[in-house]
């Protein structure tokens, strides 16, 4: 495959003293091209977007995971708490939470 430039139009990447000198003797001049093109399937463009769709999902999970351990502690909390406080009253209205055995 060869490729003519216009007259007074050189290719960017062939020092200027070649290229007039090749086109003053008549030399054919030679341009490769070598073509970076990966072979085969580009495995990034299915991996990045599946790898950041688990990370959300395991940090949703872990999110749902910490809320449940800290309603379990409140729980206990209010538990103890109530237990240890006996009666609870308000405006007159006294109710007992736990009975003690």
């Amino acid at each position: 495959m060869s490729q003519h430039l216009p007259p007074g139009q050189m290719a960017p990447h062939i020092p200027a003293d070649l290229y007039h000198h090749a086109q003053a003797t008549g030399q054919p001049v030679v341009i490769v091209v070598h073509d970076t093109t990966p072979a085969g399937f580009p495995w990034q463009k299915l991996l990045i977007p599946f790898a950041i769709a688990g990370a959300a999902a395991l940090g949703t999970w872990g999110v749902v995971a910490a809320l449940c351990w800290l309603m379990d502690v409140a729980s206990h909390t209010a538990t103890v708490i109530a237990s240890a406080a006996g009666p609870v009253g308000a405006g007159g209205i006294t109710i007992k939470l736990f009975s003690k055995k």
